[in-house]
């Protein structure tokens, strides 16, 4: 029992005697290293991605330790001049942060701080995500979305409440939807689309049960009808037919046919914020999209599918969320009805849109300052940009249920 504690400190000693030599070397050089086993997570920690490869001091590295032969595939939307590492690769590199969003663990034999960013908001599979049954303690930092997932992850006993790792930090990926990126009419007319239309998003989970496999025909076929301009976003599970997830179904070939007969579009980019922006309404059954686009005040049709809620694992109280913000639908002919309402009246249900955006994502617009300010910090080297802001220590209010205040970075 006491071998292992003492070869991990033997190991830590190392790693810090290596830190040094390296530090001693290049002072002012860093390598950062993201991990990625979908394009859309890359989506999630691309904001940072960017901002970090303008530092011409931090060497950004992309790898997949899940699907390395689908490295190309899933940083495709990364510039040309990316770094594609191999896990052997990564393995014996010299690296300073470990970048991931979502809990996957490369092996890096000399060390690095491993940061957290997550992936979503939506609460599926809770005993993983969002209350996870696993210890939290090995990643040096977490940079949660938002309160909750932190009070929660506190809670299960996934990481202590003072833990050093703790940051409250926000989405970067969703500061796009609130800090004026994207235009709607200029998002449209650059597909060849006409923003003088009511558009329409439906963007379905990935699970064997979502409304993709279980009426999204139907779906887009009454919003067809409607005359609106029709925009589908897969998510990207959906697309692979090595996966069950797809039901077995090609559905880029499917649904190509479909739209267009009408003025529709399959998006194919894995960073679906712009086509946020650019929709009147947006479907979806439990995704964190819909969550995502709260944040624009905008009417949302969820798909109630209570297969999809209990074969997901999604936690009560993201279901009740989603259901108080949006206008809940069972069937494609309730769909379209829900659509014509909603574009009728798009400032119902306005307040409850508001209230749960703002408690669901921390200060969106100023999340990815926060993101690579710590990044900064992780790797002890000043930050390239002043606008990045400086880390304070806060304490987080009460929280009902009598646990320990946290300290959280804000």
């Amino acid at each position: 029992m006491r071998a292992a504690p003492r070869l991990e400190r033997w190991v830590n000693a190392l790693r810090d005697a290596d830190t040094r030599s390296q530090r001693r070397r290049a002072p002012d050089r860093r390598h950062v290293v993201l991990d990625a086993r979908t394009a859309m997570e890359f989506a999630m920690m691309a904001p940072v991605y960017h901002r970090l490869t303008q530092d011409a001091r931090v060497r950004v590295s992309c790898m997949s330790s899940a699907r390395p032969d689908q490295v190309t595939s899933i940083y495709r939307d990364a510039p040309g001049d990316r770094r594609l590492l191999t896990p052997r690769q990564v393995l014996l590199s010299k690296i300073d942060v470990y970048l991931a969003a979502d809990l996957i663990w490369a092996t890096i034999a000399r060390g690095a701080c491993r940061v957290q960013m997550f992936h979503g908001v939506a609460g599926k599979y809770a005993h993983v995500y969002d209350r996870p049954s696993l210890t939290m303690r090995r990643w040096g930092r977490l940079f949660f979305i938002n309160e909750r997932r932190l009070r929660n992850f506190i809670a299960a006993g996934a990481v202590d409440a003072g833990s050093p790792a703790i940051r409250l930090v926000g989405m970067p990926k969703a500061d796009a939807l609130v800090d004026g990126t994207f235009s709607r009419n200029r998002v449209l007319t650059t597909h060849g689309l006409d923003p003088g239309r009511p558009t329409v998003l439906y963007a379905p989970t990935w699970t064997p049960d979502s409304s993709l496999n279980v009426m999204g025909e139907q779906v887009i076929q009454r919003l067809i009808e409607t005359g609106v301009t029709v925009l589908v976003k897969l998510h990207e599970n959906s697309r692979d037919l090595r996966y069950a997830n797809s039901g077995g179904i090609d559905w880029p070939a499917r649904l190509q046919p479909l739209l267009r007969r009408g003025s529709g579009l399959l998006i194919d980019s894995s960073d679906v914020s712009s086509w946020l922006v650019a929709s009147d309404v947006l479907i979806s059954d439990h995704s964190s999209v819909a969550f995502e686009y709260l944040l624009l005040d905008r009417p949302v049709v969820r798909i109630h599918l209570p297969e999809l809620l209990a074969r997901g694992a999604v936690a009560a109280e993201y279901v009740e969320l989603m259901t108080r913000a949006s206008t809940t639908v069972t069937n494609p002919r309730e769909v379209r009805a829900a659509v014509d309402h909603a574009l009728a009246d798009p400032r119902q249900g306005s307040a409850n849109r508001r209230a749960v955006a703002s408690e669901l994502f921390y200060k969106p617009g100023t999340a990815t300052d926060r993101a690579v300010c710590e990044l900064y910090d992780a790797m002890e080297l000043a930050p390239l940009h002043p606008r990045d802001p400086p880390a304070t220590f806060a304490a987080i209010p009460e929280p009902r249920n009598g646990q320990d205040r946290a300290p959280v970075r804000a």
